[in-house]
């Protein structure tokens, strides 16, 4: 093993004359910190939240910090963005009668804390605070949370989508990609490079190696100290998932109905319903590819009175998102333990 900071002369491709890096075959990184602290301030910056509806006037005022780590790195081709970063903006806010004259002006804060690659199928936590807690103030706050995160989160979603392209290193990948060819190459007889040839027959076969991403089965045992009919209506009654998951949710109780869970993050259908007994649903994140949905099928059981076990098969979860990140199944396993089963326990006093 070479001392730190040598290197190791295995793992280490020796620079070409012509200083290309073939097919990206050998591992890159950039820093891409300064790049999407100026992705932020340009996009956040100076936006119009509200003007004038309800007589209330909000906008955001400018990036205050961007903080953490982001990078992406190239091994044969493939880009893998990585990033843990925090975010905190200031919004200012002003309240009018109903001649127009201000009622009261309010500077606040917003936080993201964690925007990471790792989760990048989900909404991150977004906190908003204003200075003023009164009567005028909090309605204020209400309007920048109820207006102003919607498009906080789209803008973070466009940040996500950008990395998964690769970033500030898009341009660069491209611009390679765009490069004339040194006119010493080789070329056959149809006047390509032999280089470029070799190239295109490498991203053949890995291309055919790595096949298409395929599905996975989620499957969970959780009990709980309720009855089975309890859960149920938890379940598939709105405004205790808006309690439990502190997020918005819109949920039909009939087959066939519509549902949106946090904050639209998860939409579908209801397929077959049981009172107490079964749930199956059609299921679909919004950070999946299109037109892939999957199966949650939920089945109460009762096996005394005041226990229920819940046993979850969650089919057809795609190992990838739309982005290219392949912690699609980790993080929905995570979700169901994490944000909905132990919510509730904890919620509701359903704990072992």
């Amino acid at each position: 093993m070479a001392k730190y900071g040598e290197g190791d002369k295995r793992w280490i491709v020796e620079d070409r004359p012509d200083g290309a890096n073939v097919h990206n075959w050998h591992w890159s990184e950039t820093d891409c910190l300064p790049w999407s602290k100026t992705f932020f301030t340009k996009s956040l910056s100076n936006l119009t939240i509200l003007d004038g509806e309800a007589k209330l006037h909000i906008k955001t005022k400018k990036v205050e910090k961007v903080d953490g780590e982001a990078y992406v790195n190239v091994r044969k081709g493939k880009i893998i963005p990585g990033y843990e970063i925090s975010v905190n903006l200031s919004w200012e806010g002003e309240a009018k009668d109903g001649e127009g004259k201000t009622l009261l002006k309010v500077d606040g804060n917003v936080e993201i804390p964690y925007i990471s690659d790792e989760n990048a199928d989900e909404d991150p936590e977004v906190k908003v605070t204003v200075k003023d807690e009164g009567p005028i103030g909090k309605t204020l706050k209400e309007a920048m949370l109820t207006k102003g995160k919607p498009l906080v989160l789209e803008k973070v979603r466009d940040y996500v989508k950008t990395m998964a392209k690769g970033g500030p290193a898009k341009d660069e990948l491209e611009a390679k990609k765009l490069a004339p060819k040194n006119s010493n190459s080789s070329c056959n007889s149809a006047g390509v490079s032999k280089e470029k040839v070799v190239v295109e027959k490498e991203v053949k076969k890995e291309a055919k190696k790595e096949g298409k991403k395929g599905f996975k089965t989620i499957t969970m045992s959780e009990k709980f100290n309720c009855r089975a009919k309890d859960m149920y209506e938890i379940l598939m009654d709105e405004n205790r998932w808006k309690g439990f998951t502190q997020s918005n949710a819109r949920i039909s109780k009939d087959v066939g109905g519509q549902f949106s869970i946090f904050d639209g993050s998860v939409t579908g259908s209801n397929l077959e319903l049981q009172e107490g007994k079964l749930i199956v649903q059609r299921w679909r994140f919004g950070s999946w590819p299109d037109g892939i949905d999957s199966t949650v099928r939920l089945v109460f059981d009762e096996p005394e009175p005041g226990v229920t076990i819940i046993k979850l098969t969650h089919t057809d979860v795609p190992e990838e998102d739309r982005y290219g990140n392949a912690t699609v199944v980790e993080n929905t396993e995570r979700g169901w333990r994490d944000l909905i089963f132990n919510k509730i326990r904890a919620v509701f006093g359903f704990g072992i």
